[in-house]
């Protein structure tokens, strides 16, 4: 059993338009590197360049935002769902 990583469409494009893909690790970073191994580019997508989770990104973890959870240290298992999700921003003017 693997970790089931949902895309948005955003990135969909390093993953040949897969709307989810499976990884393993038992970190959130290790997960990400996993996929990053196989899906170029994605862990530029997802990281900054300082090591923590972009600002514009939002990671869950079976429902739970990683934040929370330990960001990139987050325990993860197989079995468990990480959802990405692009941060939107708007409003009235």
């Amino acid at each position: 059993m693997a970790i089931e990583v949902r895309i948005p469409t955003i990135l969909r494009n390093l993953t040949d338009g897969a709307k989810s893909v499976e990884g393993k690790g038992s970190s959130l970073d290790e997960l990400i590197s996993d996929l990053d191994s196989r899906h170029p580019g994605l862990r530029d997508r997802l990281v900054d360049d300082k090591g923590g989770l972009r600002k514009f990104v939002n990671v869950y973890l079976n429902d739970e935002d990683v934040r929370f959870l330990g960001g990139l240290e987050a325990k993860v298992s197989d079995g468990d769902t990480v959802t990405v999700l692009p941060a939107v921003a708007g409003g009235r003017r």
